[in-house]
């Protein structure tokens, strides 16, 4: 049965620094990250034994289960890949225009995508998608994993709101965490997402191991 696996970073843990800390990468990537995997495979693995007694009575807690490790394993795996240590300043080109076309300028799309991922209730995430049906950019919340956007929408960046993504350097002042994080977004990953989604293609977040 495939199965799904922790990617590997393309950059080292404290590379992020001092945005974010190395200690914090080491266990949001190889713990909370990792957990979200180990609960997806854990998770098909039960709806197979469940398969094989045709006994379906736990079937929806196990979709639901299923989809929140999914949701976490695709959510970080983006956030690694929109993070970079040579990121920051602002996209140029298409994705540029259709921010200004979207929200009027750059520091407007900002101020939105800031106080979205500042406002989340508990845990969270702010993001940029695509809204194919309106053909525009929009700022939004997931609260948890769940996306709460419109269901053909692709997330192209996310800023991880929960606590383990920042508690440990930032405490209780989420609003520094995230003005960090714009000095580490990765435009060229963002547009890629963008290019993609515009074209309907959906940009592979992670493999599956085949066994």
């Amino acid at each position: 049965m495939p199965t799904y696996q922790l990617p590997d970073l393309t950059y080292d843990y404290g590379a992020l620094e001092p945005a974010i800390s190395g200690k914090i990468m080491e266990l949001h990537h190889g713990a909370h990250h990792a957990a979200y995997v180990k609960g997806a495979n854990a998770t098909l693995e039960r709806i197979a034994e469940m398969r094989q007694t045709r006994d379906f009575t736990p079937l929806p807690g196990l979709h639901r289960t299923l989809a929140f490790h999914l949701a976490g394993h695709s959510l970080h795996s983006m956030f690694w890949t929109n993070l970079s240590p040579h990121g920051g300043d602002r996209p140029d080109g298409e994705l540029a225009a259709a921010i200004d076309e979207s929200f009027g300028d750059f520091d407007t799309f900002q101020a939105e995508m800031t106080a979205a991922t500042a406002g989340v209730q508990g845990s969270g995430w702010g993001v940029l998608a695509w809204d194919p049906l309106g053909a525009q950019l929009v700022v939004t919340q997931i609260h948890d994993h769940h996306i709460t956007v419109v269901p053909t929408s692709t997330p192209l960046l996310v800023f991880d709101a929960w606590e383990h993504a920042f508690y440990l350097q930032y405490r209780n002042v989420k609003t520094d965490y995230i003005d960090r994080l714009w000095s580490l977004v990765n435009w060229a990953d963002v547009t890629e997402r963008f290019d993609a989604a515009r074209a309907g293609r959906a940009p592979q977040l992670f493999t599956l191991d085949e066994g």
